[in-house]
């Protein structure tokens, strides 16, 4: 039997490795761009910098220290000069993917900062294997621009896993819908009708304002914004002011808001505002053929018949009156079931001629 050269039993001395296998080892030397460690074996194992980090140019001096203990995974037994090439990304990455894999398959909500913003969504790191969030799974209502997010550390759950081509798929939206949807539970509980409360206008539109009662949007439609007209909401309210309304009607989820207090009602006190016979100054605000009607106070409308204007013949309104001008006319008649308020302008010309003059019976018979 031969015996042994030195060389040949040093060889011998030292394991047998790899490609893919997992080795440990110790860190013996850190330069900026590469780590290299003692693997046991005959060659030493090199980590080069994107092969122990996703950052282009950081300085592995600053990460990592002689004497360190590390485990990494083998990419090539020789590169060609006799040295190992190593892998700590990638097999952080694996364990990654295996916690994630885990949470997918448990519903696990994980919590994360964004590493990146991409043009269709956010990255997360979650132990070195990233995570996908598309912009419609952000949140539970559409955003634009995503650059807030950046840094920002969010909460979401796995909603897909298939690492074998490359989509781990994150999802924010369903946590967000959840937590909404219990808040509104919540708050249906403790809302009633005829409540005042307190909310923040969230959108405005021609036909009304959503306001956010605290996780429950409301209508405020713009037949409720006042007593009186409203031609235009968004004169009226602004996005991102707070209001007190009162809650007018509840169905199921949808809630019906109102600006129409009952200690504001212009009608309250109409018996004695707008009793019969009272001489009353108002604001023409809108004319038709039959006659011209004036608000006397906002939310309260008057008719001036057509009939009514003058003791002289008037064919429209509109030949002797414009919208916007103020008149002074007596109340001749007053409804307070139908809301309805007739004047007369001719009256007082009568009054102050010292005659009587009769109302046309039509006159508090005429719809608007």
């Amino acid at each position: 039997m031969s015996e042994l050269t030195f060389e040949q039993m040093l060889e011998e001395s030292f394991k047998t490795i790899r490609n893919g296998e997992v080795v440990d080892g110790t860190v013996i030397d850190v330069k900026p761009d590469e780590i290299v460690l003692n693997i046991g074996y005959k060659a030493d194992g090199i980590i080069a910098r994107n092969e122990y980090t996703n950052e282009p140019n950081a300085d592995l001096t600053a990460m990592v220290s002689v004497g360190d203990s590390m485990t990494a995974k083998v990419l090539k037994v020789n590169d060609g000069e006799g040295q190992v090439l190593l892998t700590y990304k990638r097999l952080a990455a694996e364990k990654g993917n295996e916690r994630l894999r885990e949470a997918y398959e448990n519903h696990e909500v994980l919590r994360a900062p964004v590493a990146q913003i991409l043009g269709g969504g956010l990255s997360v790191v979650i132990e070195e294997a990233r995570v996908f969030i598309p912009a419609s799974l952000v949140s539970d209502t559409y955003e634009k621009d995503l650059s807030k997010y950046q840094g920002q550390e969010i909460e979401f759950v796995i909603s897909e896993f298939n690492p074998r081509r490359n989509r781990v798929i994150g999802d924010r939206r369903q946590l967000l819908v959840a937590e909404r949807a219990e808040k509104q539970k919540e708050l249906f509980e403790k809302l009633n009708i005829g409540d005042v409360v307190e909310g923040t206008v969230k959108n405005v539109t021609d036909f009304g304002a959503f306001i956010d009662l605290g996780g429950v949007d409301g209508l405020l439609h713009i037949s409720e914004m006042s007593w009186g007209r409203v031609e235009n909401p968004k004169k009226v309210f602004k996005v991102g002011e707070t209001v007190k309304v009162l809650i007018k009607d509840i169905r199921d989820t949808k809630i019906a808001l109102s600006f129409k207090f009952p200690e504001t009602n212009p009608w309250a006190n109409a018996a004695e505002s707008y009793r019969v016979g009272r001489e009353i100054t108002g604001r023409v605000a809108r004319m038709t053929d039959f006659g011209a009607f004036v608000e006397l106070a906002p939310g309260v409308d008057a008719l001036l018949h057509v009939s009514q204007i003058s003791r002289a013949h008037v064919e429209k309104p509109s030949d002797v009156l414009s919208v916007g001008q103020e008149i002074t006319a007596k109340i001749v008649d007053l409804n307070e079931d139908e809301k309805k308020i007739s004047l007369s302008m001719k009256a007082l010309e009568s009054a102050n001629s010292g005659e009587e003059e009769s109302v046309d019976e039509d006159v508090t018979e005429t719809e608007e």
